[in-house]
């Protein structure tokens, strides 16, 4: 059964119609999630939450839905055919494993058309591998968010194949209503993962030893928690708000012979800055080799 009577009747009277005047009559503003888990999931809920999406205009799919009934309960429709979600979606988002890119874009392929978007977030997986896999030309994304997504707050890398200007910008601003978005060349792809996706575990590291010092000058640890992430918080919102450079911030809190400088070069002697710069470095050769 339809959903709704006005949307069954639409969907109705253009059943029959040829697959491009189809997408230009129902589908074009409506985007299909492929993957409803965690980072699927966390899209749906994020372009939700923006706005930039009505609940209605959602597609999700997954292979047993029963976990997405909050979705449903919203107006979602969530369904286990990728196929069907792609031909009733103008954008079409691969939100799965890297394994099994091939053989859903090679399943989808004869339901997208050049006026679809399709986007993968799956992470490795090169934009002529996807098409290759559908053996056809039409706008191909890749996009690299980080777990932030799940608040809002991802910070996501674009790039880009056979889309026009109106067709990026689409794209750019769904993924702005889930955090900030730099769009790309994809050569940079590998970097964008080791700085943005590796890089939360880095900054997540750091607050962790800055809670653990938190408690060793004497805070009980929920504090010292609370402490640390609001300051890194903040400083991150400097940069973002002022567009300043960080030693610009950091000479701001550093005076003559005061505490903060001979922290800060008590960190450097124990090799604060090479350390981390080595281990986006290691990062980043592993991607490469393998």
């Amino acid at each position: 059964m339809y959903r709704n009577s006005w949307s069954g009747a639409i969907e109705y009277i253009c059943a029959d119609l040829p697959l491009n005047f189809r997408f230009y009559y129902m589908a074009r503003n409506k985007i299909a999630i492929i993957g409803g888990g965690n980072l699927g999931a966390a899209i749906a809920e994020g372009l939700i939450v923006s706005r930039f999406a009505q609940p209605s205009d959602i597609i999700i799919t997954k292979r047993n839905t029963d976990s997405l009934s909050a979705f449903r309960e919203q107006g979602v429709l969530t369904i286990s055919d990728n196929r069907e979600a792609a031909e009733k979606a103008g954008i079409v988002i691969l939100a799965i494993k890297p394994f099994q890119v091939k053989e859903v874009a090679e399943a989808i392929s004869d339901k997208l058309t050049p006026d679809h978007i399709l986007v993968s977030v799956a992470t490795g997986i090169l934009i002529k591998d996807i098409e290759e896999a559908l053996n056809k030309k039409i706008p191909v994304f890749r996009a690299m968010p980080n777990t932030a997504i799940a608040i809002r707050e991802s910070m996501t890398c674009l790039s880009a194949a056979n889309a026009s200007a109106e067709q990026v910008k689409r794209v750019y601003d769904l993924f702005a209503n889930l955090g900030k978005v730099a769009t790309i060349d994809e050569k940079l792809m590998d970097a964008a993962t080791v700085l943005g996706a590796c890089g939360t575990a880095f900054a997540m590291r750091y607050v962790r030893a800055n809670i653990q010092g938190g408690v060793e000058i004497g805070f009980d640890a929920t504090t010292a928690s609370l402490i640390a992430a609001q300051t890194v918080k903040g400083a991150a919102e400097l940069l973002l708000q002022k567009g300043s450079h960080p030693e610009y911030e950091i000479d701001k809190v550093t005076t003559p012979k005061g505490c903060t400088i001979a922290g800060l070069n008590e960190m450097e002697h124990r090799g604060f800055s090479s350390s981390l710069i080595r281990g986006l470095v290691a990062s980043f050769n592993k991607i490469i080799k393998g």
